[in-house]
Parts: C-alpha cells; sequence; structure tokens
C-alpha cells in the first residue's frame, strides 16, 4: 500500500498533493528552528547516531503548514512527537553521505566510519520525543534512535546566529515562511575572491531561472548568498595530490570516486547557512576542475568554472532539492547495489514497473509501450565500443611516446584511432534518428539508477542523465514543481 500512496503523490498536482491533517505550528512550536547536529556511526551492517549538540537558530524559515512530509523521500526520517499527547507533530525525509557509504565495498567489509549531519526541526514549546528512522533494503522504515528534548535544557545552545559573514540578498519574492529560500554559500573564496563569489551566485541563480521548471516559479523563491572566506583557493584533489586549506574541507574523491565533491564539515556547513533563511544549501566552489554532488535535503555542491558546472549544478540539486534520482547507468559509480532488485525506489523519476505499472502514468505519451524500446542494446554496444576505442588511443599514444615515435607515427595513431571513433559515432547518429520520434515521449526507458537492466526512466534524455540542452525531462519538472509546492504557498 505505501508504494501505491507514494505513485499517487508523485503524480497529484500541487494544489492537491499537502491535504491531510492538520498540525497547528503555533500549538507546538515557536517561531524559530532547532539544528540538531549529530553524527552517524557504523557500515554496512551497523549503523547508529549520536548526537552531539542542539543548537536555536533564527525563524522558522519553512512552511509552517507543512509539518508532516508528504514524499516519503530518503532513506532516513526525523520525526518529533508531542510527549503530552503522543502525537507526531513534525517528520521529514532526508539522506545523508553515510546511507551512501553503507552501500559501498568498504562498509561492506567491515569498516566503520563516523559523518557529521544536521537535520532542523521547527523549536518546540512543550519537551518531545525526537526520533529517527532508517530504510531497510525494502524500503520499510525501522526505528533506529529516539531522545526526549526539553526546550528549557540549558544545555541547547542560545547564541546568535551571526558569525559576522557577509551575505547577499540576490532575489526576494516575500516572506521566507511562504517561498523556497535558497542559500548560496562560497568554498574556496580567499578575501580577493569576493566580488567572484558575488559574480558568480549572481551567474548561477541566473542559470537556475533560466532553467524550466525554476522559471516559470521564480515568483515563489527567495535566493541569498553567505561568504565566509578560506585561507587557500580552489579546493583538494586527494588523487592529484593538491590540497587546499579551505573553510569547509570540501573535496574531490568522495567515496572513492575521482569526480565526486563533497564536505565533511556538514555542522559547520549548517552553522553557516543560518545567518540566513534558507530551505536547501548550494555550495559554489571556486574551482575550474569538474564535479559536484547532491544529497536530499542536505545540500548541493559544485564547482563553478568547468565548462560543465552549469549541468552538474542543476543535476546535483535535481537531487538535493526536488529527491530526483540518478538515471544514467553506464558509468563508474562507488555503490554496490544502490536499489536492491525487485523493490521500488522511492525516488519519483525511476522505476522498477511493480506489476508493469508505471508511477509517472498520468503523464505518459498517449499509445506508448512499456517498456519502451528504443535500441537500448544497439546503443549500449556503440557506446562500449566508443569508450573501448578511447582507452586503446590513450594506450597506443602512452606507448608511442614512451618509445619516442617520431611525431609523424603519433599524428598517425592519433588519426586511426579518431577515424574509428567517427565511424561508431556515426552509426549512434543513425541509431538516434531511427528513433527520434521518441525523443520528446514520456514511456518507461531501460536504463536507471546505476542499473543497465531492471530499473526504467521516464524519457531517453534529462538532466538526470544527460541532456543536450541541459533540460529536464517531463517527470523531473513535475517532481520540482511539487517541491516548490510543498515549501511555498503562493
Amino acid at each position: 500500500m505505501r508504494k501505491k500512496i507514494l505513485i499517487l503523490i508523485c503524480l497529484m498536482p500541487c494544489i492537491g498533493l499537502f491535504a491531510g491533517e492538520v498540525i497547528r505550528f503555533e500549538d507546538y512550536f515557536e517561531d524559530r528552528g532547532l539544528r540538531v547536529d549529530f553524527y552517524f556511526v557504523g557500515n554496512a551492517a551497523e549503523e547508529s547516531i549520536v548526537i552531539g549538540r542542539l543548537v536555536r537558530e533564527g525563524a522558522w524559515p519553512e512552511n509552517p503548514d507543512r509539518l508532516l512530509d508528504a514524499f516519503e523521500y530518503g532513506k532516513y526520517t526525523v520525526l518529533v512527537e508531542d510527549i503530552a499527547s503522543g502525537k507526531l507533530i513534525y517528520r521529514q525525509g532526508f539522506d545523508s553521505e553515510f546511507g551512501e557509504y553503507r552501500t559501498t565495498a568498504p562498509a561492506r567489509a567491515g569498516r566503520k566510519k563516523v559523518y557529521e549531519r544536521s537535520v532542523r526541526i521547527p523549536c518546540p514549546k512543550q519537551p518531545v520525543r525526537l526520533k529517527f528512522e532508517s530504510r531497510d533494503r525494502n524500503n520499510v522504515p525501522r526505528p533506529l534512535f529516539a531522545e526526549e528534548i526539553d526546550p528549557s535544557d540549558t544545555g541547547i545552545i542560545r547564541e546568535t546566529v551571526s558569525s559576522g559573514d557577509e551575505t547577499f540578498v540576490l532575489l526576494e519574492n516575500g516572506d521566507p515562511h511562504h517561498c523556497v529560500d535558497f542559500v548560496f554559500i562560497g568554498e574556496g573564496y580567499t578575501p580577493s575572491d569576493r566580488e567572484k563569489f558575488v559574480q558568480d551566485a549572481g551567474k548561477y541563480t541566473g542559470i537556475l531561472f533560466g532553467t524550466e521548471p525554476y522559471g516559470k516559479l521564480k515568483n515563489r523563491f527567495n535566493v541569498r548568498a553567505v561568504l565566509r572566506t578560506s585561507p587557500e583557493s580552489a579546493t583538494d584533489e586527494p588523487r592529484q595530490a593538491v590540497f587546499r586549506k579551505t573553510m569547509l574541507d570540501a573535496s574531490f574523491n568522495a567515496l572513492g570516486l575521482d569526480r565526486y565533491l563533497l564536505t565533511q564539515r556538514n555542522h559547520l556547513m549548517r552553522e553557516i547557512a543560518a545567518q540566513v533563511p534558507y530551505d536547501a544549501i548550494i555550495v559554489l566552489v571556486n574551482s575550474a576542475r569538474y564535479g559536484g554532488g547532491g544529497i536530499y535535503n542536505d545540500y548541493c555542491i559544485t564547482t563553478v568554472d568547468n565548462d560543465r558546472s552549469s549541468f552538474v549544478f542543476l543535476h546535483e540539486l535535481g537531487h538535493s532539492f526536488a529527491g530526483l534520482a540518478d538515471e544514467y547507468y553506464a558509468s563508474e559509480v562507488a555503490y554496490e547495489e544502490f536499489y536492491p532488485a525487485g523493490v521500488e525506489p522511492l525516488e519519483p523519476n525511476i522505476t522498477a514497473l511493480p506489476g508493469g505499472k508505471v508511477k509517472w502514468a498520468d503523464l505518459l505519451s498517449p499509445g506508448i509501450r512499456i517498456p519502451t524500446e528504443y535500441g537500448k542494446a544497439e546503443r549500449d554496444s556503440l557506446a562500449a565500443r566508443l569508450g573501448r576505442n578511447k582507452k586503446e588511443m590513450r594506450a597506443a599514444l602512452e606507448a608511442a611516446r614512451k618509445r619516442n615515435a617520431a611525431a609523424d607515427e603519433i599524428r598517425s595513431v592519433e588519426n586511426s584511432f579518431k577515424k574509428k571513433s567517427e565511424k561508431l559515432n556515426k552509426k549512434l547518429d543513425e541509431l538516434r534518428a531511427r528513433y527520434s520520434d521518441l525523443e520528446d515521449k514520456v514511456g518507461a526507458f531501460e536504463g536507471a539508477g546505476y542499473s543497465s537492466n531492471g530499473l526504467y526512466r521516464p524519457m531517453i534524455n534529462c538532466l538526470m542523465i544527460s541532456h543536450p540542452r541541459n533540460e529536464f525531462c517531463r517527470v523531473c519538472q513535475a517532481g520540482i514543481e511539487n517541491m516548490t509546492g510543498y515549501y511555498s504557498s503562493r
């Protein structure tokens, strides 16, 4: 039954998406946030939570009428129960790098690690029970942690949220309670890079609202930026033996992937963000290297000066803000069985077709076949041959240089491989042309969620896999619109 409910939630219009039990905010909460800084500890077989500290923040920036999460996204859930009545008064799903780590080979081998994480709840007026749940392999929530919180506890930190960092307003459309609030945080910007950060934040604000559905929803958003400068520019690149002293210690090679860029300073990131109202955090990294990351209801991070940074930014924000899944499948990842076979994913844009049903049924193109044939086997074969040809070319060129081959010989080797690639690309273009009528259709195209078989995506092209025009497919656009409607009420 839970999966059927999720399918309906993903496709219902925003106007009716959030109907349900009404919790009167003022009955249970002050108009301020309470940040819970905690630690995930464990490996693939074990997980636990240790609370670090509780911190009172400024005014509650989220929609006070949206206290019970409508989406059921995320491997984890934070819940707040009123102790006096036993009533559930707040619920929100989220993900964590720790949840990703648990699916990797080191975690499966038993290596324990510790990860920082923060969640923010409305500050309660009376004692409450804070609970965390974790989903098992079948996506069934299981109890993970419970502890009582008394808002009068003298151990709760009540310092001012201001840290003296410079803040900027890039777009303001209304009360944070009823708008979506994005905040850009600068990473790897030195004091002399201040103007560059201002320009970068403005540039990516423009990219955001130049992309649908954000463009048509622009009047529902506020955008701010916070800059705490770093001693050095850029970021760590461990495999290249490059290390920079930066404010958030962001680093490539997260979970062993060279392009995966994350920060381990989650508590500090939240402390910096709390100086302005925010619903979603975007970390801009002052680097030209390709890479980034996005974790649902945590943060999005991207470098700013790469040719593909705009794609990375929009793609990773799709994860962190809207809970969208990766739709690619032919790429190196650290995860092992991230989506267990036979289990319907939680995300709105990929499906295992349980019982042959499609969770985005209302958006399917008329008469489309399910699953939708699009020449996948031939596409995969050609893509694999192109990949092998590229590797063989690199190896041949390296061998030629090692034996001090003449420049003409090196050019000849390079040209022979390039001609082979041109022939393969021509065949790939011809194949795409045969199925070009499907490129604007919504169906169920096999290959998604890091799996070549058994998982399906809505359209051939999308920002969550790749798109020649950096566009979200119609199902992902609907997911972004629904999340925007959740945080806003305009």
